[in-house]
């Protein structure tokens, strides 16, 4: 615990509240894409949070809530594994957090550089938001996955569109905390209007107890199914990192030495298993939090922890779940369409800010190859039954980019460019 931060209890008690609404539209649109619940995301996210901050002994102020980056692997998991089977394949990503938590503590952190260097991580992140544009797109218009109508399509695109466009009209010229929730507002929009044209079901809302236990979910533990998901936690893993430099530079504060990255990912490790084990998505850190930390100047890790307690004890109210269930799929359609989009941006934005030169023969094969096997659908096993073994999508491209980075010549070469630096 820090002493230098005396903030008054009432303080701390509303920036806490602030922190968590900041998060919010975020932390709920996960499991809704994926459909867990999202009572047991928020409780999982408060838990998660808590834990962090007992590994890092209360000195890091992040939130930690559902990680975008898994929205695919968890889509195909459970349908293909099953809900159980795909906490299973969580609580094992947390191991991968965990493990690398370890190997930096024994190595430090310059193995990370070279088995994920930007040429792997940035086509591996720009095919996690390409994967999904699809579905986002028949989101959008009121469809199911398989192309099945579920909203009719004049009615369906007067949601989403105005809740896409309320959404990037806040992102751009929102002011102060404002520009920090577009997601939230896109929602409000596209909730409001979805409840004009009559698809909100209120029945639902209507019957929900007003306090209920979350819907939690033991894991079971299906080898395919860690197979399929283990190898996305890869790219998150530098997200995290990203994170925890982002937080520091905001607060002058180099938590990579204190208290240290080694703690910083196995409390993100051991906040994904806690997940995993209760039937919720993995964690992350949000950047949104982080703008919001930069904008109020509250550094206190404090405000983190009232943050936890309102996302745990809003996981006990029924019916503001049964709410958050009865958001239309245009509306998410909607939001999609951007969010998604920024995650391949985020992506290209990797390899562009570290310059790595795609006319280079080594470059061009591991993105191009990593992309087609990424998005394209290529399966390499027997099928994807419950007897057979398969990678396809995420998992296989991270693997098939981290492979062709250590074997091909030339795995350090993009350090020697000028202006480039090592990711930490």
């Amino acid at each position: 615990m820090q002493d230098e931060f005396n903030d008054p209890l009432w303080r701390q008690i509303i920036s806490g509240a602030q922190m968590l609404f900041v998060a919010f539209g975020a932390l709920v649109l996960m499991p809704l894409i994926t459909g867990l619940d999202p009572n047991v995301a928020l409780f999982t996210a408060g838990l998660g949070t808590l834990l962090f901050q007992i590994v890092t002994r209360r000195q890091v102020p992040v939130f930690l809530a559902s990680s975008f980056a898994f929205i695919t692997p968890i889509i195909l998991a459970k349908g293909q594994f099953g809900l159980a089977a795909t906490m299973g394949g969580v609580m094992a990503a947390g191991f991968v957090y965990t493990f690398l938590g370890f190997a930096v503590k024994i190595k430090g952190t310059g193995f990370i550089d070279r088995l994920l260097p930007p040429v792997v991580i940035g086509p591996v992140i720009i095919s996690i938001g390409l994967a999904m544009a699809p579905i986002a797109a028949h989101m959008a218009m009121g469809r199911a996955e398989d192309g099945t109508e579920l909203i009719h399509y004049q009615t369906a695109m007067m949601i989403s569109m105005p809740a896409l466009l309320t959404t990037l009209i806040v992102a751009v010229f929102g002011k102060g905390i404002f520009r920090l929730v577009p997601i939230i507002a896109g929602v409000l929009v596209g909730f409001a209007l979805a409840f004009y044209f009559g698809v909100v079901d209120t029945a639902k809302i209507a019957a929900a107890p007003w306090f209920a236990l979350p819907h939690f979910t033991a894991p079971e533990f299906n080898w395919q199914a860690i197979l399929f998901i283990v190898p996305v936690a890869l790219a998150p893993a530098i997200e995290h990192i990203g994170g925890v430099i982002a937080v520091g530079s905001v607060t002058g504060r180099d938590y990579l030495k204190k208290p240290g990255l080694h703690r910083t990912l196995f409390g993100d490790g051991i906040a994904t298993t806690a997940a995993g084990l209760l039937g919720g998505p993995p964690n992350t850190t949000y950047a949104e939090v982080t703008g919001a930390v930069m904008l109020t100047k509250n550094y206190n890790p404090k405000i983190m922890t009232w943050a936890a307690i309102f996302a745990i004890s809003l996981a006990f109210v029924g019916k503001f779940g049964a709410l958050l269930q009865s958001i239309p799929v245009p509306v998410m359609g909607g939001i999609l369409c951007l969010l998604f989009g920024s995650i391949a941006a985020v992506g290209m934005n990797t390899l562009i800010r570290h310059q790595v030169d795609l006319s280079e023969a080594r470059n061009l094969v591991i993105v191009s190859v990593t992309l087609v096997f990424g998005i394209g659908g290529v399966l390499i096993g027997t099928g994807m039954g419950p007897e057979d073994f398969g990678l396809k999508g995420i998992a296989l491209c991270a693997i098939v980019a981290i492979a062709l980075n250590l074997i091909l010549p030339g795995n350090d070469a993009w350090k020697k460019k000028k202006g480039n630096e090592p990711i930490l």
